[in-house]
């Protein structure tokens, strides 16, 4: 069954951030997931909303996800992601298939 990361950002340090997000794409290419929305002015349809930038990425299944969140390559880059945001960071099961 597919899993989702889904996190939610508030930028403290852009330029902590953008070395982030720079290094992001060869770490994350490693784990064979999709990434799905990086999007940093998502509108606000109900509700308030405090952060600049929401991301989800797909994997295979939560081992898979977990195994990125937890891995040394990823860790080494996520230090510029916590000095440059607050984040709000989720684990979710997607939708069994319907047959």
């Amino acid at each position: 069954m597919p899993a989702y990361i889904i996190a939610q950002l508030a930028f403290t340090d852009v330029d902590a951030y953008r070395r982030y997000q720079r290094a992001f794409p060869a770490v994350f290419s490693r784990f064979g997931a999709k990434l799905l929305v990086a999007d940093e002015s998502p509108e606000v349809l109900e509700g308030e909303w405090s952060r600049n930038k929401v991301v989800v990425m797909e994997f295979e299944n939560k081992e898979a996800a977990q195994a990125f969140q937890t891995s040394p390559d990823y860790n080494a880059i996520a230090e510029d992601r916590k000095a440059g945001a607050d984040a709000v960071v989720l684990l979710v099961d997607g939708l069994r298939p319907r047959h």
